[in-house]
């Protein structure tokens, strides 16, 4: 059943009606640039705004086309020639001019992507998007649609799947939502299902592939401010396309990222082929939320409330335990929020002596005491104008400096060591903290008032024990980043080893999994890292992990046991050869067929002396240990030439002999 089958069975009155007119849904007074621009200039703009197409006008400000962020990226591959004009690049085939007074009934059948709407003396007065003439038709079609679904389309959705999918009917209407997509966008699987796909994820163009029924993979779609890769592929049912399957890749990264990093590199390694020395270049892609692995419920939930947190100019506190990577998600806060442009700097409030703390943090004027650098020397607060300040380990930071900072803060000024001007802060304030610093507030350890100044927002991060589910992901992506790091094969896991790494209670928690990982690629040979392969500590502690170890660990116990039991039959013969031979050694080794030199490792391996003794006198043979009851007594007759063994007994049997009398 086809849209266009609703849409003949309305009554003639409801195309009249307010609801359905492009006034309604278009978007007014949007931006647009004109086609003397320069694809530079374009782009610049483009990236700016976040959007993913721009109407292009002459100078009356009337349409002449359409730039989109596809047409950008086919020309940085393409042509190269950013002082190229717009107007050479642009599409006239991809939109359409239409009027306020137009309804979604009369343009929903005109092919193309965009709508541009004009007014009477044809100037831009306002754009509109496909995904938005459907949102509104489908107002009208919901019920009939879900009513009289046909459509045949096998609900087949990977729950256990890492990707966000999302699938869609014929008409851009959700059929089904999975818990990864679900976890991403915080909407519920039950509050999203039978609603049109633009009301639950932004900027999503499943709507509109459904009815081109063309394959996307690998475009770029920004959700939630970042760009995501995503996949767009249609279901056919014979002949015709039935919906589409959205699927979302969580670890891309923007592609318009990468290509801008490529030219970059490419322009540097120009301007420096002739120098004989060359500059490491400063990293021109961004840290996002996106490059922090993980797929259980808690990253989900951490990344989401990071990315509102962006959206805000209060300052935030992350917490967590060392090596949950807190300053990752504190470069990703920052790279998302209005502060991107301006500096990232970090301080490390536990790694500065209390006497140069000041100066770090607020700066010094020329001759503020004696050592000072000539010109004075800006502090952090300065050097992080227009950007963000991240105070890591900030429970480390000495009460005296608590008191100055928290005035800064609240003044919004800053004032050099020794100096007189004040300078405007305008800094966004992220601090970091393993420590709990309510405790720290309690003991007096820690400014009350400062603690409520910087935890305006918290951020607490779980220790990777309490998100075992991230453990197999993180493996994934640092084994195959150490391998390309040291230049080795790839290596691989076994699920043996896996299930080791997910019941270790890994205290480093991130850093020291990265760490291992580090380690075993080094050290392993072979391709393949197995359980004999992972750190003692961690073997010890996990005990038995698999069926192949629980093997592993019998046959060890086993081999064990008949060592043992080696061990004593091998003491007996060396006790028995000495009774035998009355104490020479020399004798006792024949006897045994070894060196006496081996013989005598062999007494002190098994902590063996032989003393000689008065006649029918008992001798101790063996001196055990403090926690070993077990001692050999011998009982000799020293009449004859040679000593006569006469019985030999444990000191167990000593004690029942005497007391028997």
């Amino acid at each position: 059943m086809s849209i266009q089958h609703f849409i003949n069975s309305f009554d003639e009155a409801i195309a009249d009606e307010k609801l359905l007119k492009v006034e309604r849904w278009m978007i007014p007074n949007p931006y647009f640039i004109r086609g003397d621009y320069t694809i530079s200039e374009a782009a610049q703009v483009v990236d700016q705004l976040r959007v993913d197409f721009m109407p292009v006008v002459d100078k009356m400000n009337r349409p002449i086309g359409v730039l989109t962020t596809k047409l950008l990226l086919h020309h940085f591959l393409i042509n190269k020639n950013m002082d190229e004009k717009v107007l050479n690049q642009i599409s006239e085939q991809n939109f359409s001019q239409v009027r306020c007074d137009d309804t979604l009934l009369d343009i929903h059948l005109l092919s193309c992507e965009h709508f541009l709407v004009v007014d009477e003396q044809d100037k831009l007065i306002g754009v509109l998007e496909r995904e938005d003439l459907i949102k509104g038709l489908s107002k009208y079609v919901r019920e009939s649609i879900e009513s009289e679904n046909n459509t045949g389309i096998l609900r087949v959705i990977l729950e256990s799947a890492y990707e966000g999918i999302a699938v869609v009917d014929d008409q851009g209407i959700l059929l089904e939502f999975n818990e990864a997509y679900s976890r991403f966008t915080g909407i519920k699987r039950e509050d999203a299902v039978g609603r049109p796909v633009t009301e639950v994820i932004e900027n999503t163009k499943l709507h509109i592939t459904v009815k081109t029924a063309i394959p996307e993979r690998g475009v770029l779609q920004n959700i939630q401010g970042q760009s995501m890769v995503v996949h767009r592929i249609p279901i056919w049912n014979k002949d015709r396309i039935v919906g589409e399957i959205g699927m979302l890749i969580f670890e891309g990264v923007t592609e318009l990222y990468h290509m801008y990093e490529r030219l970059q590199k490419n322009k540097i390694r120009e301007e420096i082929r002739e120098q004989p020395f060359m500059v490491k270049s400063q990293q021109t892609v961004k840290t996002t939320l996106d490059q922090i692995v993980g797929v259980s419920e808690s990253t989900s939930n951490v990344k989401r409330l990071a990315r509102k947190t962006a959206k805000s100019f209060a300052p935030v506190l992350i917490t967590g335990e060392s090596g949950t990577g807190k300053e990752l998600y504190a470069k990703s806060i920052h790279n998302l929020s209005s502060f991107s442009s301006g500096p990232f700097i970090s301080l490390n409030c536990g790694a500065i002596p209390e006497h140069l703390f000041e100066s770090e943090l607020f700066g010094y004027e020329e001759g503020a005491f004696t050592g000072a650098k000539k010109n004075g020397k800006p502090g952090k607060f300065e050097l992080a104008q227009n950007g963000t300040l991240f105070l890591d380990e900030i429970g480390e930071m000495p009460l005296t400096m608590q008191i100055k900072l928290l005035r800064v803060l609240q003044e919004k000024e800053v004032v050099r060591i020794g100096g007189v001007k004040n300078y405007e802060m305008n800094v966004r304030i992220i601090a970091a903290t393993n420590r709990n610093l309510m405790e720290m507030v309690e003991m007096g350890e820690f400014r009350e008032d400062q603690y409520f100044r910087i935890n305006v927002i918290e951020l607490p991060i779980p220790p990777l024990r309490k998100r075992k589910e991230d453990i197999p992901p993180l493996i994934s992506h640092y084994v195959k980043e150490v391998c390309n790091k040291f230049q080795t094969p790839e290596k691989m896991f076994t699920s043996a080893a896996v299930s080791a790494f997910m019941n270790y209670h890994w205290r480093g928690n991130v850093r020291e999994l990265v760490n291992t990982i580090e380690k075993l690629v080094t050290l392993v040979d072979g391709t393949v890292i197995d359980t004999h392969h992972l750190p003692y500590n961690m073997v010890k502690e996990t005990g038995h992990i698999s069926g192949v170890s629980d093997e592993l660990n019998q046959k060890s116990n086993l081999l064990d046991k008949a060592k043992s039991l080696g061990n004593e039959r091998e003491k007996e013969l060396i006790l028995t050869a000495l009774v035998q031979t009355a104490g020479n050694k020399s004798k006792a080794a024949d006897q045994l067929g070894i060196h006496r030199t081996t013989l005598y490792q062999k007494l002190k391996k098994f902590n063996i002396r032989y003393t000689e003794c008065s006649p029918n006198t008992t001798i101790y043979i063996q001196k055990c240990s403090v926690r070993t009851t077990f001692s050999s007594y011998i009982t000799v007759n020293a009449h004859s030439p040679y000593w006569h063994v006469i019985c030999i007994y444990t000191c167990e049997d000593k004690k029942r002999r005497n007391q028997d009398g």
